[in-house]
């Protein structure tokens, strides 16, 4: 990546920042965007209102570009918990029902669907990981006649475990069982077709790998996904034409539209808008080359310390994240704890160190981290 790209991340300028797969710090284009429109807000109120809604609507244009969805299948949400509680409660369940889960999901991915098995009966099965991977035949067996949906990240928080979706897809169609699927830490660093890899249901947020603050989530809906879920948590804008504001006898509004509420973070959005620019500009798939050639260094030469890669990186099943363990008695704490004094920026996760680069790391950046390491 380029100099010029790199220097619309100031924080490279005060550490090595490899902590992405949590919070990452947006480009200064971002804070530009969102700042330019509190400063709109700010001097003239609402008489440029049409000019956010049209910002909110080239986001959505470009959110569903990145998903190769069409916009009018994707909501914006407050985060990604939010959307995939929308999908649980908004499908119809029966007693006897099942879903299938990993037992090592973010909580975001589990929590919604416990709720439906202490209100509703709902069984939840959950795979259990082997040495940092999902074998595929452990969930095949969970899944049968009775299984609503599979429910999987694309890339594993504590891992950086890769599922084949399209895999899991033809898996959930055979069963008529819906693919869910949390993709933030995937989206904007991986492709994704979501038509072609047999995604029912997408939900993420935006202040990971998309480069933009906290407080807005995103929502997918299938065709097929939205003949099966009803918006359950509506307001004033679920409906085709909002400002008829007398009209009661709306229909919800097409596609994912429908479950959105009411007034959003328009500067949030602002940002986003501007960092989903970026990222198509430079290119997904250049992005995703960067991070693989970023990574499989630092995998090669943490072979030569007394470190073990916890992370599959076999083809098909590695990611821009690299989870690693000390081969001795530091803990993933006092490795965090020794870099962060040398103002190298990673995650304990677990008993395992998360490294999580982006677009704008280098080798450089990596061949510091490994030099650092205690």
């Amino acid at each position: 990546m380029t100099p010029e790209l790199r220097a619309l991340f100031p924080i490279t300028q005060r550490a090595i920042y490899l902590n992405h797969a949590a919070i990452s710090p947006p480009p200064t284009t971002t804070i530009a965007a969102i700042e330019a429109q509190l400063k709109d807000v700010h001097e003239n109120g609402s008489l440029n209102y049409q000019s956010w809604i049209a910002v909110k609507e080239q986001a959505r244009k470009l959110l569903a570009k990145i998903l190769s969805a069409r916009p009018e299948q994707v909501a914006f949400m407050r985060n990604t918990s939010d959307g995939l509680s929308t999908i649980a409660n908004g499908l119809s369940w029966r007693s006897g029902d099942n879903l299938v889960t990993f037992n090592r999901e973010f909580p975001s991915n589990i929590y919604p669907w416990l709720r439906l098995r202490d209100s509703l009966g709902v069984e939840v099965r959950m795979c259990e990981e082997r040495e940092g991977r999902i074998q595929f035949e452990d969930l095949e067996k969970l899944v049968d006649a009775r299984t609503r949906l599979i429910a999987i990240s694309h890339v594993q928080y504590a891992s950086g475990f890769r599922s084949d979706l399209e895999r899991l897809g033809r898996l959930a169609r055979k069963h008529d069982a819906l693919l869910v699927v949390d993709v933030i830490q995937s989206l904007g660093v991986l492709p994704i077709k979501v038509e072609d890899e047999l995604i029912d249901a997408a939900a993420g947020a935006s202040h990971k790998w998309l480069l933009s603050p906290e407080g807005v989530g995103y929502l997918y809906l299938s065709d097929r996904a939205r003949e099966r879920i009803e918006p359950t948590l509506v307001g004033w804008i679920s409906v085709p034409d909002p400002e008829d504001y007398n009209n009661f006898d709306q229909e919800w509004n097409r596609g994912s539209l429908a479950w959105e509420t009411g007034t959003g973070p328009t500067a949030l959005i602002h940002g986003l808008n501007a960092s989903l620019d970026l990222l198509l500009r430079t290119g997904i798939e250049a992005i995703s080359s960067h991070l693989e050639c970023l990574t499989d260094h630092l995998c090669e030469r943490l072979s030569s310390v007394n470190y073990e890669v916890v992370s599959s990186r076999s083809p098909g099943e590695k990611s821009q994240i690299v989870c690693i363990r000390h081969r001795g008695d530091l803990t993933s704490m006092d490795i965090y704890s020794h870099l962060k004094k040398k103002k190298i920026v990673t995650a304990p996760r677990g008993d395992r160190l998360r490294i999580a680069p982006h677009l704008y790391n280098t080798i450089d950046d990596i061949d510091t981290l490994i030099a650092s390491l205690p």
